[in-house]
């Protein structure tokens, strides 16, 4: 069996490391894994890169001027497709097709002329609406009636003249519903139920929980409180981008209002907004390697995810594995892999409730054994597993 998973990134990110995993799923089942990935550099002849950064930011520029996001990128998809063809796969595997690397015309098109079943984890909202991967934040559920003056027309994937969402929606529901042979898959079931609602639902939905390396993700010796003098601190930890995102960067700037003398916030991934940061949070750089992550995890006291859209955060699983219990908004499918003895769960957007959730955490019986042992039921291997039936089944 061969199975060619398309996706914007592999190796890297979220979604990224999922394909990746997959891949390597598929190995251990004697499948022959190929990849198609938005961007990346690699020499193997089984994985295809779509186009540079320049093409990139010209797909960036027209959808941005014409707001037809997904429809662009000809060229590349076109080369794309003779990859395809030439691995002649026995399932086309989709994750995130939007980003502006891909035509999804042109590649649904390919899929109902050749007939190849398809399996399809939604890692968000897109594929079932005019514009938007989420929609939670703001409350919007025009998708459900066509779509049409968007609130999010300047948001991802930014559109700067043009409202698309409904001609866009309209398009997707026509190519989208193409496939005789489809199985949506999502990682949480907060999604599932969303898709379940859509024009998605005349194909077979099922939920699989994303899974992480626990190997790679474990408990590690941490030097990160001695390497930031600041030994005798409670650390709170967390990983945004910036200050200001539906992540909830600007909600560890009023966390730094309430903390003790003995409390700090430690940032991780932080690529702007320093400036902002009083003196009781410290910025860490981005890192891709799993080993440093686990090393940061495993030096904090609690991990805090106030994120305010998302679908099923795999940072959650990542603090578990490594022992540090969790405090989150109860946002999408964020709490779907917490329990009561390795975390709290806070009402969306409450600052003192995040506060006094790391206050519980801090006062409370959380072992680091409980935190690693529900981690540990998110491997890879028992999570990707699945998907090696619902190939095989379709």
């Amino acid at each position: 069996m061969k199975i060619l998973q398309i996706n914007s990134v592999y190796g890297e990110r979220s979604t990224g490391r999922i394909a990746y995993e997959l891949a390597c799923a598929q190995i251990k089942n004697s499948i022959d894994p190929y990849i198609v990935s938005g961007e990346g550099k690699s020499d193997s002849p089984n994985i295809h890169i779509m186009s540079g950064k320049l093409y990139l930011k010209m797909n960036i520029l027209k959808t941005r001027l014409f707001g037809k996001h997904g429809f662009y990128s000809k060229l590349a998809t076109r080369r794309m497709l003779k990859f395809v063809s030439k691995v002649s796969p026995d399932i086309i595997h989709l994750h995130n097709i939007h980003g502006h690397y891909f035509n999804v015309k042109m590649i649904f098109e390919y899929i109902h002329k050749h007939n190849i079943p398809v399996v399809w984890t939604l890692h968000d909202c897109w594929a079932f609406t005019g514009h938007c991967p989420h929609f939670d934040y703001i409350g919007c559920d025009r998708w459900k009636s066509g779509c049409g003056n968007c609130p999010q027309r300047r948001g991802y994937p930014d559109s700067w003249f043009f409202d698309r969402s409904k001609g866009n929606l309209k398009a997707k529901k026509k190519l989208f519903t193409l496939p005789q042979k489809m199985h949506i898959v999502t990682p949480s079931y907060w999604l599932s139920s969303l898709a379940k609602q859509s024009f998605l639902s005349k194909y077979p939905v099922t939920t699989i929980h994303n899974g992480i390396d626990t190997e790679k993700f474990c408990p590690a010796e941490s030097d990160l409180k001695k390497r930031l003098g600041i030994d005798n601190k409670f650390v709170i930890m967390g990983i945004v981008s910036n200050l200001n995102s539906t992540k909830g960067g600007q909600y560890f700037l009023e966390l730094a209002k309430l903390l003790k003398e003995d409390e700090h916030i430690v940032i991780l991934s932080l690529e702007k907004d320093f400036e902002k940061l009083p003196q009781n949070i410290t910025a860490l750089p981005r890192t891709e390697s799993a080993e440093a992550l686990a090393k940061a995890y495993s030096g904090a006291d609690v991990f805090v995810n106030p994120t305010l859209q998302d679908t099923f955060p795999t940072v959650n699983i990542e603090a578990l594995s490594c022992g540090t219990p969790v405090v989150t908004f109860d946002t999408g499918g964020s709490s779907e892999s917490l329990t009561q003895d390795c975390s709290v769960v806070v009402k969306k957007g409450d600052t003192k409730g995040l506060y006094e959730g790391i206050q519980i955490v801090r006062n409370g019986d959380f072992s680091r054994e409980k935190c690693r042992a529900r981690g540990l039921e998110f491997t890879s291997e028992n999570c990707y597993s699945k998907y090696i039936d619902i190939y095989r089944n379709i």
